[in-house]
């Protein structure tokens, strides 16, 4: 309990202090601010790997232009137990597609690519259906081309998963999904004919044309491509959660020649942010071809696409962003009009540091905290956890959201914290965290669903059947919902 001075005692003690010490007192300087920040970013993530069970981790923060904070956090190496240094490589799977759009924004600035040209006029002998596919539908995933990588095993099209000559073949002879620019999928098709347009229009191996234009006037010294089978010094290893988020998995990653305007990039969070730094103060591209790069697309109706040229978009009313997002497991975010920028790279596959990023840049944009801060209120919460119960989370949600000024957690930030605390066989805390996620978004058919599951987990049948039913009454395509349904009744 704090002690508690007489008022009188207090008043003539402010009495007794000169008012420049109460002013120094009462406004903390920046350095101090600056320095609090940084331990409280320190902290936050040092949870979140905890949490998430992040083995290493890099952080830099760019701030008008310059980096004003860059950290390095456990290690790159379970098995050597290596630290975690500048120099330590870290994948960026598909965030590499966004080097692929300042790639192409390049061969646009000299006049060699037309965003709105079809694909056919640059490579002529695709599929007929593929040719009126524009650039700009390659970019940002509304092409409706079919996908060489099969979603679901992870393996390349085809008869011969792990020959790309054949997979590419196979795809060609595959239907289109959709009318061009009707709707959004995320494509690996959509990267290799890329990859084939800059290679074509630049006059190069992509993987070279982005070493010499983008990674050697940067001052990428570290980066380059490559995966599993390649030697690269310095790389973190990759892993992944064990089932039941016992233990660790290797990742072992794979990422064909032909693919690799998709993912393949290795990189540290200094090299990235030289990037980016090169990248808005217009040594790669012009200010206005850095605009139009980060501009939001639309669909053929008009409505709102949910990527820019090769960089997913965060909308909002306010401090918009741009993203780089690869693998669950790396991630970069841009504020153009705030000035900031923050990169995460992680070696867990499944960590999901994209979903700290916006919580940092609240520690920079107080407005954004209120706005967007969601991930970091649900680390406050599960702070005041601690290992006591995890009962009336709703009011201790409520609590610190006042206190902190902080908006509810994202319906994505608690499902995934609910499968954790699954895969720690902790069932009731898990239902005790989803049914605070349905509380706060009672019209999520994914919510109701991942509830349902936890109390079926928990051996509630009951409860786990009306939440099935509430899915589906939400989605009636929850296939997933259906099947559970039926092993139940059955039961």
């Amino acid at each position: 309990m704090p002690v508690r001075f007489p008022a009188a005692i207090f008043v003539m003690a402010l009495a007794a202090v000169p008012v420049g010490a109460m002013a120094a007192k009462a406004a903390p300087s920046s350095q101090q601010q600056s320095a609090r920040a940084e331990h409280d970013i320190a902290a936050f993530l040092r949870s979140e790997m905890q949490e998430r069970q992040i083995p290493g981790l890099q952080l830099a923060v760019i701030q008008r232009g310059k980096v004003v904070l860059a950290r390095n956090f456990g290690v790159a190496s379970l098995q050597y137990q290596v630290p975690v240094t500048d120099a330590s490589l870290f994948s960026i799977n598909s965030a590499t597609k966004a080097f692929a759009g300042v790639a192409v924004m390049q061969l646009v600035q000299q006049g060699k690519i037309d965003l709105a040209a079809p694909i056919g006029n640059y490579l002529p002998h695709l599929p007929p259906a593929w040719q009126a596919v524009t650039v700009t539908q390659l970019l940002n995933h509304t092409s409706g081309l079919p996908d060489v990588l099969d979603q679901r095993s992870g393996k390349l099209v085809g008869p011969q998963p792990d020959d790309a000559d054949a997979a590419w073949t196979a795809v060609q002879a595959l239907p289109m999904d959709f009318q061009p620019g009707t709707r959004y999928r995320y494509n690996q098709s959509n990267y290799v004919l890329l990859a084939q347009l800059i290679e074509r229009q630049g006059g190069q191996p992509f993987v070279d044309f982005v070493q010499r234009h983008q990674f050697d006037v940067a001052g990428m010294r570290h980066s380059g491509f490559g995966d599993a089978k390649d030697v690269v010094a310095n790389k973190a290893s990759s892993y992944v959660l064990a089932r039941g988020g016992k233990g660790y998995r290797n990742v072992i990653e794979d990422f064909p020649v032909f693919m690799r305007a998709g993912a393949g990039i290795n990189s540290t969070a200094g090299d990235l942010a030289n990037w980016l730094i090169a990248l808005q103060s217009g040594r790669l591209l012009a200010p206005a071809s850095v605009e139009r790069l980060w501009q939001p697309t639309t669909f053929s109706d008009g409505k709102p696409a949910p990527w820019a040229l090769g960089w997913p978009t965060i909308r909002r009313d306010s401090h918009r962003a741009v993203a780089g997002i690869g693998g669950a497991r790396s991630a970069f975010y841009v504020y153009p009009d705030d000035g900031l920028a923050i990169i995460i790279l992680s070696n867990l596959a499944g960590g999901q540091p994209e979903q700290l990023i916006d919580s940092v840049a609240g520690f920079y944009i107080p407005a954004l905290r209120q706005q967007s801060g969601g991930a970091y209120a649900a680390h406050l919460l599960r702070q005041s956890l601690g290992n006591g119960a995890y009962a009336d989370l709703g009011q201790k949600l409520s609590a610190i959201r006042q206190q902190h000024a902080l908006p509810n957690p994202p319906e994505d930030d608690l499902n995934a914290w609910g499968y954790r605390l699954l895969a720690r066989q902790q069932p009731k805390q898990a239902v005790a965290v989803l049914q605070l996620g349905v509380q706060l978004y009672p019209d999520s058919a994914n919510g109701h669903d991942s509830l349902a599951e936890a109390f079926e987990a928990d051996g509630a049948t009951a409860p786990a059947i009306a939440h099935y039913r509430r899915s589906l009454e939400l989605d009636a395509g929850n296939a997933h919902a259906v099947a559970r349904l039926k092993s139940l009744a059955a039961h």
